[in-house]
């Protein structure tokens, strides 16, 4: 027992009768929107960028942080 093509279309009427048209193209350049982002956002995720520094190098180039941070492991062993 498959869906006709009548029975798809009129699916789609009451679908478009109940949410309307401005709704519906709103939802679809959302969706198309989120799947741009999940996208870019996988062609990014794979590249490290070569300017970044790593925490541990922030904390000793400044030294207020520096003086003011403890080593919990260091103070746990004496």
């Amino acid at each position: 027992m498959g869906l006709s093509t009548t029975h798809l279309i009129i699916f789609l009427v009451i679908i478009v009768v109940i949410f309307g048209t401005k709704k519906l193209r709103n939802i679809g350049a959302d969706l198309g929107g989120a799947v741009k982002g999940f996208k870019d956002g996988m062609k990014d995720g794979g590249e490290k960028p070569a300017d970044s520094v790593a925490p541990a190098q922030q904390v000793a180039a400044n030294p207020t942080v520096a003086k003011e941070t403890i080593d919990v492991e260091a103070k746990a062993k004496h």
